[in-house]
């Protein structure tokens, strides 16, 4: 028996944040970022959409990128202290991803991070309080999904906690968000939505009702993307709805050994001074993985349709999974992405030596290797990996080689 499982209600469309003031509660918590919903003033729309629905109104602020432990169990304190009936999260995905994970804390006071991390584990929520997500940026979707990713910086790892209980009771697809999203910010989480429906679609968990999504996004992305770069906001609000039935795909099909692999490196060398940002990573690693799985010829062929669906040519399966790839990487020169960890700068654009140092990376790839094959997503990925074959992976990603294994 397989589960599909989405938010109850999705609102979508310019304006469509005013769904907040029909909410029927007491009192609600807003967990945000760094300050953008607040400079470009919708921070302060949200408040006010809650209190006219008559809640008292909680704010929880500063969430940073890829949240740590440290600000879940923080965020969680303040909940238990308020006690509200509504969490409603909004800004990029960091910030709905440390509310999911405050979450669950609020709800379970007595659970450890490390119960919180087993795989479909969480006991049942709503006892407490129900979830609002309001993404901002056009990646995670993590509105629609069962997924959310905690860092500990202690051990260098982000942590996917997986599991349909965090999956959000409304999501608030709202393009006038997106709007603000800084030209970098289009790229990374643009090919963060791309690997989330490729992924999905080659899946060992794809499904008739996943695979019509993935497809869909990726035709979205493949004609919108590079506009929205640019700063088409027409094409800006066609990839927050892309990136948003990727996240429908993946939340349900699962994903792969690129998000296995984007998760054991983004802060694994935090200490020279900048992460690999995950879509960054992702898109830096997508190429590399299709070759890897192509050599099963189930990968192969489902590579292939999505060569196919986008009108990427080919006349054997061969030609069309090599014209993926081409077209991967492509993109990535588009959005001014490195295609390897190598060139990957500080500020993540080209460099001709990135911060990670050779020596440093081979030092640390044993254990980063390892750390990989066991992330969540590797068991739906169409080829395991043994942890040797993942070392060599990882070496095609650093040196930006040809993956003939």
């Amino acid at each position: 028996m397989a589960r599909f499982t989405l938010p109850r209600d999705l609102y979508h469309g310019k304006g469509s944040v005013e769904v907040l003031k029909t909410l029927k509660g007491k009192k609600a918590i807003v967990c945000v970022g760094g300050g953008s919903m607040k400079k470009f003033g919708f921070l302060d729309k949200v408040v006010a959409y809650l209190e006219e629905a008559g809640m008292e109104v909680k704010l929880f602020e500063g969430i940073e990128p890829d949240p740590s432990v440290d600000t879940v169990m923080k965020g969680a304190a303040v909940m238990q202290e308020f006690q509200p009936d509504w969490i409603v999260a909004m800004g990029g995905g960091s910030p709905i991803d440390a509310a999911k994970a405050m979450w669950i804390k609020y709800e379970y006071p007595e659970i450890t991070f490390e119960e919180m991390c087993v795989v479909f584990g969480i006991p049942e929520l709503r006892q407490k309080a129900r979830f609002v997500a309001i993404p901002s940026t056009s990646g995670t979707a993590t509105e629609v999904t069962a997924f959310s990713v905690i860092t500990d910086y202690e051990k260098g790892i982000k942590y996917p906690l997986a599991d349909f209980e965090i999956t959000p009771d409304i999501a608030i697809v709202d393009s006038e968000l997106a709007e603000t999203m800084p030209k970098k910010l289009v790229a990374h989480t643009g090919m963060d939505a791309m690997t989330h429906a490729v992924e999905a679609y080659v899946s060992t968990c794809n499904c008739d009702y996943t695979d019509p999504l993935a497809l869909h996004a990726i035709s979205m992305i493949d004609e919108n993307l590079v506009d929205s770069y640019n700063g088409d906001n027409d094409a800006r609000e066609k990839m927050h709805n892309a990136q948003c039935l990727a996240g429908m795909a993946f939340s349900n099909a699962l994903l792969g050994i690129v998000h296995s692999m984007a998760h054991k490196t983004g802060a694994a060398f935090d200490d020279f001074g900048a992460h690999i940002i995950h879509g960054a990573a992702n898109a830096m690693y997508l190429p590399k993985v299709i070759e890897f799985n192509a050599k099963v010829e189930s990968a192969a062929k489902r590579y292939a349709k999505i060569a196919d669906f986008i009108g990427l040519g080919g006349e054997t399966v061969a030609d069309k999974v090599e014209n993926l790839i081409q077209y991967l990487r492509a993109m990535n020169d588009k959005l001014n992405i490195p295609q390897c960890i190598k060139n990957y700068g500080a500020d993540s654009y080209f460099a001709e030596q990135g911060f990670v140092p050779e020596e440093v990376f081979l030092e640390r790839l044993p254990e980063i290797a390892k750390n990989a094959v066991g992330d969540a997503c590797t068991g739906s990925n169409p080829r395991q990996p043994s942890v040797e074959e993942m070392e060599k992976l990882f070496k095609c990603c650093y040196y930006d080689l040809r993956v003939d294994f």
